[in-house]
């Protein structure tokens, strides 16, 4: 008996040992925060004297030791007076005042800036750039004829009801017969339709419909190639594609391969303040996804220039100015504050589309 109670005791204390041992193993160490991205980038040139400076970070961070004496910006050795702030993972600097044209400054970010697991940056983070002369920002993409429309697209225009549409659309150089799902109404050069609160157009309509859509549709290529060919992006392969949880300051990205965005974004900026987003591969945003606007951000200044497929998420919302060279799907109740300017097919499923 004695012996049976002294291995009882034995193997209590193994387990006693082991349990503590794994809790010590499974409670992983915190990691050293790191920046992902800045903007405007190391020496760039040309930067606008409205520039909102910003840092990503690679985790969330604590926002109290984010401020201006961790987040400076000088000309010089004197500091440039402005508000700090930070939502999602990004820090942003706004100016109090117009920098000065063709001026070097240099911004820094100190390792006083902590996680939210109250680790510090490894070192300090400092860089330069050169403000433009007249430098006015990003321009925002000219539309053109295609701005006319809230949706338009080339090959077809296909809905599952019951949508509601506002603005008009348009469909060239396919026919009429290529529209579905909105029970058309058949007028003099247009149509109408209950879901849509505006006109329907398609190329087989008599003059000058047909002539006002090859406009447009040309001016939505141009529109195109336009946003896919800005150079010097203020951020480039950003999450390396995922955008999930991130606020989204003005400026030009760039990726070279597909964008996902499987939980909420922020869009930040003021009511001038452009954003063109530059995607090689395809766009898919989750359901139940949704894009805010902060700041006085306008849905109308943000182009979303796609290459290759874009697929918005059952009971997504979605904001901006989609130009996409293969087509856009809104899945069920998506909605999109916006446009959706397609060079094949736009498809559509019981949306709310609004133009901006």
């Amino acid at each position: 008996m004695i012996k049976l109670k002294k291995m009882f005791t034995a193997v209590m204390l193994a387990a006693v040992v082991l349990v503590v041992g794994c809790d010590n193993n499974d409670a992983p160490a915190p990691t050293t925060p790191t920046i992902t991205a800045q903007s405007p980038s190391s020496n760039a040139t040309n930067v606008a004297l409205n520039k909102v400076i910003s840092f990503t970070f690679s985790e969330p961070m604590n926002p109290s030791t984010i401020n201006t004496t961790t987040f400076m910006v000088k000309q010089g050795t004197t500091t440039v007076l402005g508000t700090v702030a930070y939502a999602g993972t990004t820090a942003t600097f706004t100016p109090s005042v117009a920098l000065t044209a063709g001026t070097i400054y240099t911004a820094t970010i100190t390792t006083g800036v902590k996680s939210a697991a109250g680790v510090s940056l490894a070192a300090n983070t400092t860089w330069n750039f050169t403000t433009g002369i007249n430098a006015q920002g990003l321009a925002a993409v000219d539309l053109g004829a295609a701005g006319n429309y809230v949706i338009l697209a080339k090959t077809a225009i296909n809905n599952n009801p019951t949508s509601a549409i506002t603005g008009d659309l348009g469909l060239s150089p396919a026919a009429t017969s290529y529209i579905t799902g909105l029970s058309l109404t058949n007028a003099t050069g247009y149509a109408t339709s209950a879901q849509v609160t505006g006109k329907i157009y398609a190329a087989d309509m008599v003059s000058p419909t047909s002539t006002n859509l090859t406009t447009a549709v040309n001016n939505m290529i141009t529109a195109y190639n336009d946003a896919a060919g800005r150079p010097s992006p203020d951020f480039s392969e950003l999450g390396t594609g995922n955008i999930g949880g991130k606020t989204l300051t003005e400026g030009l990205y760039k990726w070279t391969n597909t964008v996902t965005a499987p939980t909420n974004l922020i869009i930040s900026g003021s009511a001038t303040d452009v954003w063109i987003f530059q995607i090689a591969g395809d766009l898919t945003v989750s359901s139940g996804v949704k894009i805010t606007l902060s700041g006085g951000a306008q849905a109308k200044n943000i182009f979303w220039q796609v290459a290759g497929t874009v697929s918005i998420g059952t009971t997504a919302q979605f904001k901006g100015v989609i130009l996409s060279k293969t087509g856009v799907t809104l899945a069920s109740k998506a909605t999109l504050s916006g446009r959706a300017l397609a060079q094949t097919a736009v498809i559509l499923d019981a949306n709310i589309v609004t133009k901006p």
